[in-house]
Formats: C-alpha cells, sequence, structure tokens
C-alpha cells in the first residue's frame, strides 16, 4: 500500500497545494498569466481550507447520518446483533506508553464503542488492519485499549482490512457464517455515509452511530474567518472523504 500512500500524499493538501505553487513559479517567465492564475488560484484554497468556517460548511455536506438519540440508545439490543467498530489509525510507541497506541480518531470511536456496549450489553467486533504491513492489527490494539481503560472484552478482531470497503468484506466473513446481519457501526460522522454504504453492499443492516462531528458550530471570534492549523486538517480529512466517496461509487457504477 506504499504506492497508495504516496499517491494520496501528493494529491491532496498540503502537498497538492505546495506542487501547484512550484509549479507557478516555474511557470511564471514563459507563461506569466497562467502562473498568476494558479498561484491565485493556490493561494485561496489555502486559505478556503484554512478557516474554521469552511469546515463547518464542507461537514455539513459530507456528514449525513445524524447521532443516535437517547431513546435509540435504550434500544440498540433489540435492533442489532454486535456493535462493529471501524479503526482509525495508529499512534507509534512513545515512552509513555511503551507500544502502539489507537490514534485520536480511533480512541473517540473505541470511547464511544465501550460506552454504547455497557449500555447495551451488545458484544464487539473491531475491524483494522496492519499500519504500512507492520503489526500489530489495530484490531489487536484497539482490543487492547478496551480491556485496559473501560474494561471491555472484544468478542471479534478483523485484523485484515486496509480500507472501509475490507473493513466491510472482512467483517462479513466473519459475523455472517454466525447469522450476524443487524450491526451498529461506529466511525466518526464525516467517514459514516462511505462506511455505512460499504457494510450494506455486503449484505448488512447498519444502525448508524456517528461521532466526532465537524459540522457543529465553529464558535470562534471574527466569523471563523481567521486561519488555524486545526481548519487546515480538518478540512483536508473532509476533502479526502468526499474524493473517497466518489470513487466508490464510481467503482460501483463500473461494476455493476
Amino acid at each position: 500500500m506504499t504506492w497508495r500512500y504516496i499517491i494520496k500524499q501528493l494529491g491532496f493538501p498540503p502537498s497538492g497545494l505546495i506542487l501547484l505553487f512550484l509549479l507557478s513559479w516555474m511557470l511564471r517567465k514563459h507563461l506569466p498569466r497562467l502562473a498568476s492564475f494558479i498561484f491565485l488560484l493556490t493561494l485561496t484554497a489555502f486559505y478556503v481550507l484554512s478557516i474554521p468556517s469552511s469546515v463547518e460548511h464542507f461537514a455539513r455536506h459530507i456528514e449525513t447520518e445524524a447521532a443516535l438519540t437517547a431513546e435509540q440508545l435504550e434500544q440498540l439490543d433489540q435492533h442489532a446483533d454486535v456493535i462493529v467498530v471501524l479503526g482509525g489509525g495508529r499512534e507509534l510507541a512513545d515512552d509513555a506508553w511503551g507500544s502502539d497506541q489507537p490514534s485520536l480518531f480511533a480512541q473517540q470511536r473505541l470511547r464511544y464503542a465501550s460506552r454504547l456496549a455497557k449500555t447495551s450489553e451488545l458484544p464487539i467486533l473491531i475491524s483494522g488492519g496492519l499500519h504500512f504491513g507492520q503489526p500489530p492489527s489495530e484490531a489487536q490494539i484497539g482490543s487492547e485499549t478496551l480491556a485496559i481503560d473501560f474494561n471491555i472484552e472484544t468478542h471479534w478482531l478483523e485484523g485484515e482490512s486496509r480500507t472501509t470497503w475490507e473493513n466491510a468484506l472482512y467483517s462479513a466473513k466473519t459475523l455472517q457464517p454466525l447469522g450476524i446481519k443487524k450491526i451498529v457501526l461506529v466511525t466518526d460522522a464525516w467517514h459514516m455515509p462511505r462506511a455505512r454504504w460499504s457494510f450494506e453492499q455486503h449484505g448488512f443492516e447498519v444502525i448508524s452511530a456517528p461521532m466526532g462531528f465537524f459540522s457543529v458550530p465553529h464558535q470562534r471570534p471574527a466569523f471563523g474567518l481567521l486561519p488555524e492549523s486545526k481548519a487546515f486538517w480538518q478540512n483536508s480529512l473532509l476533502l479526502n472523504e468526499w474524493v473517497g466517496q466518489k470513487l466508490y461509487l464510481h467503482q460501483f457504477l463500473k461494476n455493476n
């Protein structure tokens, strides 16, 4: 998957914007008008991606699945058989932990899954494979975190998947032979539409349990128009997800 990582990093911000800046510089003598256009376009994109107000606006179009209501939380065990929580990356070990840990995204997903499990008493499957081919899997790391930090047992580990589509594929291979097709799916709100769609394509009945919403009011001064690094990071994630949705739909239509 190294090639996929390289292409993705070069195509998306900030690398993609840096390459456009370099292109405008290279064209400045021979094609000055085109160079100016590329420079201004790239500068505008950089600014828009850097402001909190655009995060909120963009996220509203991506995060189309609502959070679970209190009533739904109370009735989860009546409508589903298992909680499936998707891995969200891992952080390499530092001196404080001594072993690899879930990323910030994965930690929030695990925390929410643990709360749902305690409320519903449903079993948990964690889905997430190796990071650049190196063990342990995201599923294994997540299982250890649930056990140590939340006193929650993980019933199934799916440690082969590398993409959202494979999350669904390998989870189906694990659960459906057991007759399990009704699931509560836990992932970030911006990731949920593509995740839900993928699991439904593999025969699951999905109750969405999104968390980590970016579409909440930004509550920043100056109308959220001042650039900040967090907004750039969030908008880059949303852009990546939007492209991912389009690619998944294109591949589905192509195969059908």
